[in-house]
């Protein structure tokens, strides 16, 4: 085929060989997400989906820290702050629409998350169709940090995750190493860092009928064991609970528990220092999300949820500043505490639907 090269500042696009290559490359954010970033991608998927001469899409960095730290959150807060809710609104339906496209690609896409893979970063990864995970992987999604709760299809994958994993992985922001994202369901296959690049050099010159997964599984290892697997039995005895109070109590109680004290303690740790608001919604939406039909439909609840927590919460812009803008670590949430958050807050954000849907 003919080569071609599509060069974005951020985000580098060539195709070559069969092979549709898509390399994030803002480094200097940790390759953030920003609107710019998602239009391109979005392009060259939509240009490539019936182009014949690319039968495969690689998504990677060309950062070794990580393949995406999430969204560019800060220039969301400060849209939020200015009052332009319809340009936040915007940033995110243009990446939903993103997440939703590589989730129903007609093509194998290769979604290779080494290192730092979070928030954003799941919303590319976590929906690939071969989803690669390696030594250095780290993944998770720590929206409840910044007052926010998991999107980018995000709900869905810890909806499928076994038992309530997926409860325990949003409401805490825990990492996942790569034997704990294949076991969560968040990837597919292990292969060391070192073999990544000669795994995208064959994905681009194979000569052979080879299905992708098959080139994959040459590369494929079997990880360490998973320590969240270990920790299934406490996980799902704590986070198998009604609501995030009852959650919390049940760690409580667990942290003088001779064998699983520990890390009960350090996961109750991690909830106190979360947005309240953002730990009921999260758990609500994980559980909604069960009953829901695909991504798509989860990825409308999630647009739904982001509409009414700026209507009904300034913890996002608050979980920001503390993490990401004056970074003292401290932010200010309210409601401060779990207990002082309406029992029915949860359940009203599921039912919340935003005055302009997603999907029209």
């Amino acid at each position: 085929m003919t080569d071609t090269n599509l060069t974005d500042e951020h985000v580098l696009v060539s195709a070559r060989g069969g092979l549709g290559r898509i390399t994030l490359n803002r480094s200097r954010a940790l390759n953030a997400l920003s609107l710019d970033m998602i239009l391109t991608i979005t392009r060259a998927l939509n240009e490539w989906r019936d182009d014949t001469d690319v039968e495969t899409v690689v998504i990677d960095s060309a950062d070794p820290r990580g393949l995406c730290a999430g969204g560019d959150v800060r220039a969301l807060r400060e849209a939020i702050i200015a009052g332009k809710l319809t340009e936040a609104a915007e940033f995110f339906r243009a990446e939903y629409v993103m997440n939703d496209l590589i989730a129903e690609y007609s093509k194998p896409i290769v979604a290779i998350a080494d290192g730092i893979t979070m928030g954003g970063g799941i919303g590319i990864a976590g929906h690939a169709s071969h989803r690669i995970v390696t030594e250095t992987s780290k993944l998770a999604m720590p929206e409840t940090r910044i007052g926010f709760t998991p999107d980018v299809g995000g709900t869905w994958l810890l909806a499928q995750a076994p038992g309530h994993l997926g409860e325990y992985l949003g409401l805490t922001g825990a990492t996942m190493n790569a034997a704990d994202a294949i076991a969560a369901g968040f990837a597919d296959y292990f292969v060391p860092f070192e073999r990544i690049t000669s795994l995208v050099e064959a994905l681009e010159t194979r000569a052979d009928p080879s299905t992708v997964t098959e080139l994959i599984l040459l590369f494929d290892e079997t990880p360490e064991p998973s320590a969240l697997v270990a920790a299934q039995g406490w996980v799902d005895d704590a986070f198998g609970r009604d609501t995030v109070a009852e959650i919390a109590a049940r760690l409580d109680e667990l942290s003088g528990d001779a064998e699983v004290g520990e890390a009960a303690a350090a996961a109750r740790q991690l909830l106190s220092e979360m947005s309240p608001t953002s730990l009921a919604v999260t758990l609500a939406s994980v559980r909604e999300a069960r009953n829901l039909d695909g991504v798509r439909a989860v990825l409308a609840q999630e647009f739904n949820l982001s509409d009414f927590l700026w209507a009904e919460s300034t913890d996002m812009v608050e979980g920001i500043r503390a993490q990401l803008v004056d970074k003292d670590r401290n932010p200010q949430f309210s409601p401060a505490t779990i207990a002082e958050v309406p029992a029915d807050f949860g359940a009203r954000a599921v039912a919340h639907r935003a005055a302009t849907p997603l999907w029209n």
